[in-house]
């Protein structure tokens, strides 16, 4: 699925103490202005030869202190931006895409963070970690300074909110401030684990932490019973000790510990508000920005957290984040000419011209996401093997990327990309591009040159360059295969409607046949490929059923010899994507796209997680300047 860094990924620099901008220091100074008062006043003046007092009243001009007009409020250091989708989730154990994830990262801290330049494990709310000889159990020490807190957007407060504190019995006794302790870890871990939840990357993190899946996969997720609960290996010593036992010495689950899913999250929040708890006034975050507006399809605007642990703030200097909601990627662009948006993807027709005469504000990155079409393999035709075979083998990645893509990526063969440990080398697996292996297949599934073929849907999400996409597949499967156009039924829907439409447990008559997707790293290890997109436990799309390729999957899990682990996944990667292969879906590109970015905003793309918006930064002058302000 296309989650994590969708598009690219940026960097910055802020002072330490930065509070949101519309809560200024307000300075009170005295100026001296004249005013016109009257008085009562007696002179001494002669009259006819004779000095005389007289008393009159007169108006005289006089200094007065005053206090002076406060100064305008400067505009806060403001990232302006333009998506093509809302944000699906901000729960941090349901979200599953980039988006979503990218506002996860700057509205909650994370146990672990990934160092921008260096892709290392760095602390974030634990500060150092243990891991036991056997590889079995870790030990996080936590810093216990961040706050809990909440935003209001009508007032533009940000507080810290109260824990509630409860007795033996239950009965609530009253409140404390609220910090992030070991137990809001343990409660979102669990949480995690609760099939009840629904999020996919529940299935991600279950396998590795001990009585994990057992939770996950119980019979009866409505009455699970207490002794699973108990037997998930996760606990809380103390409020500043976090303990995580595993089922097996994952050698990369390290690596796994900046994913949101493992996200302390306020509980009593949650059990009080249910599913609005996300919500914009709801919302009790831990991160370096605040919730202050979530206008659902239309607008989100994030500010900075003021009461953010100062040495936590980060190296950024943004303190406003607004993202509107617009049709496509050709609005985004219009808006970026116009120095209305920092960054922008660029539509295919105007990438020749826009290199052209922006080569300065472009950048060119691969970010390890592959994109593929996926199978619904229980439904008919693609329930028989060399029908899937047939479509994969059919699509001319190469050619596709020349001339539609015009150059932003490379074919993929297989999964897993180059950079991922595990990962075969790009053209050594897989089938790949092969129209007479592709008709050979779709004749002896009983559909030569396409004859008696039903048809069936393809699914892509929303904006003009995915319609090219499919639009080219629909021409190479007539080409090739025989199977003319009006057979394959092309639709378009926002990201978040194309999750629903294919989630596992959609019927598959309300299924489409086939659908695009893509694939970034959450941590570089291939079983975060294999393991974590097409294991049949977890909750795959295409409704795979467990064969020997799983058997093989959980062995490369389990194995610690890296040599040994490497000739394994590249078998796995064969089982799946050789002649022989069963072909959930086909991988079809990695992703190198061309981005537009103005001058006056610097950052450095993140492989893993969501963008650190925090770590990024903006010439401000040069922004107002750009935009006539």
């Amino acid at each position: 699925m296309l989650k994590k860094r969708s598009l690219l990924f940026v960097a910055l620099m802020v002072v330490a103490l930065l509070v949101v901008a519309c809560q200024p220091e307000v300075v009170t100074e005295t100026v001296e202005v004249p005013v016109e008062v009257t008085r009562v006043v007696t002179e001494t003046v002669v009259e006819e030869g004779q000095t005389v007092e007289v008393t009159r009243e007169v108006v005289v001009e006089v200094p007065a202190e005053v206090p002076a007009e406060e100064p305008a409020m400067a505009e806060p250091v403001t990232l302006y931006g333009a998506s093509t989708t809302d944000i699906p989730s901000l729960d941090p154990q349901i979200a599953e895409d980039t988006v979503s994830i990218s506002y996860i990262e700057n509205l909650f801290v994370a146990l672990t963070n990934y160092d921008l330049e260096t892709t290392e494990i760095v602390p974030e709310a634990a500060t150092s970690w243990d891991i036991s000889e056997d590889g079995l159990v870790y030990t996080f020490n936590l810093r216990t300074d961040i706050p809990w807190v909440k935003h209001n957007p009508v007032t533009g407060e940000t507080v810290q909110v109260e824990r509630p504190l409860y007795d033996d019995a239950g009965e609530m006794t009253g409140t404390e401030p609220a910090f992030v302790t070991a137990a809001d870890f343990v409660y979102g871990i669990k949480r995690a684990c609760d099939p009840n939840t629904g999020g996919y990357y529940s299935s991600v993190i279950a396998p590795q932490i001990v009585g994990c899946s057992a939770v996950l996969n119980a019979e009866d997720p409505a009455n699970i019973p207490q002794e699973l609960w108990d037997g998930i290996g996760v606990s809380a010593p103390d409020p500043a000790t976090l303990v995580i036992n595993l089922e097996f010495p994952a050698s990369y689950f390290l690596s796994m510990t900046p994913m949101w899913t493992l996200n302390a999250v306020p509980q009593w929040t949650i059990e009080d508000l249910g599913d609005s708890w996300i919500e914009a006034g709801n919302i009790v975050t831990s991160g370096r920005y605040v919730l202050n507006e979530w206008v659902h399809n239309v607008r989100r605007i994030v500010l900075r957290n003021p009461l953010m642990p100062a040495d936590m703030y980060g190296s950024g200097n943004i303190e406003k984040i607004v993202t509107n909601v617009v049709p496509d990627t050709s609005t985004q662009y219009a808006l970026w000419l116009n120095n209305e948006v920092e960054t922008t993807g660029i539509p295919e027709p105007e990438l020749e011209a826009h290199l052209s005469q922006y080569g300065d504000e472009t950048i060119q990155i691969a970010d390890l996401a592959v994109f593929y079409i996926a199978f619904r393999m229980t439904k008919p035709p693609f329930d028989d093997v060399r029908v899937r075979r047939a479509f994969g083998a059919a699509f001319d990645s190469a050619t596709y990327i020349q001339t539609v893509r015009q150059g932003q990526g490379l074919p993929m063969k297989h999964f897993a990309p180059p950079g991922i440990f595990g990962a075969p080398p790009i053209n050594e697996v897989g089938v790949g591009f092969d129209p007479e292996f592709a008709a050979a297949q779709l004749a002896e599934a009983g559909y030569p040159n396409c004859e008696g073929f039903p048809t069936v849907t393809l699914l892509g999400y929303s904006g003009a360059s995915t319609l090219s996409w499919i639009e080219f597949a629909q021409a190479n499967w007539s080409e090739n295969l025989g199977c003319s156009p009006d057979l394959i039924q092309i639709e378009q829907q926002p990201f978040s409607e194309l999750l629903t439409a294919t989630a596992a447990d959609t019927p598959d008559e309300e299924a489409p046949h086939m659908w695009t997707l893509g694939w970034g790293p959450d941590y570089a290890d291939e079983n975060n490929w294999v393991g974590d997109v097409l294991w049949c436990e977890t909750d795959n799309r295409s409704k795979r059923t467990c064969n020997e390729i799983d058997d093989m999957i959980v062995e490369a899990r389990l194995e610690t010899d890296p040599a040994a682990r490497i000739e394994m996944y590249a078998a796995i990667e064969e089982a799946f994507f050789g002649p022989e292969g069963e072909y959930p879906f086909f991988p079809i590109f990695l992703r190198i796209a061309y981005s537009g970015l103005h001058s006056w905003y610097s950052y450095t793309p993140a492989l893993f997680g969501g963008d650190q918006w925090y770590n990024y930064s903006i010439d401000q002058a040069a922004q107002l300047a750009a935009r006539g302000q």
